[in-house]
């Protein structure tokens, strides 16, 4: 695995941190409110730099497959953090459309690498 599919997979953790930032952001306020609203913004700003640096260099990961990788890492992650943080539903269809998200990026990055 390259440096840049690193940098990928770590940029849509952060992408994750966002999207958790801006749920507990809702439930927040004060100064409770600004430090969810500050860390949304610093993960916006890592999640970006990291996608950045995943599509340049020697080894570049083109812009379709570097962008459905980075938001389906996020998706999952939000989906995950949105059960166990915010209480949402675990229902078969979407954990089988959450399984089906997965084995598509998992795609993306066979194909991307030949």
């Amino acid at each position: 695995m390259s440096i840049n599919w690193i940098m990928l997979i770590i940029g849509g953790l952060f992408e994750t941190g966002f999207a958790i930032s801006l749920g507990k952001a809702q439930q927040a306020s004060g100064k409770s409110l600004a430090l969810w609203l500050g860390t949304f913004a610093i993960c916006v700003a890592i999640s970006m730099f990291l996608l950045f640096k995943a599509m340049g260099g020697e080894r570049a990961i083109p812009v379709g497959t570097a962008y459905a990788v980075w938001g389906a890492i996020g998706a999952f992650g939000t989906v995950v953090a949105g059960i166990m943080l915010f209480d949402e539903p675990v229902t078969f269809w979407r954990l089988f459309f959450l399984t089906s998200l997965v084995l598509s990026v998992v795609g993306l990055q066979m194909v991307s690498s030949s």
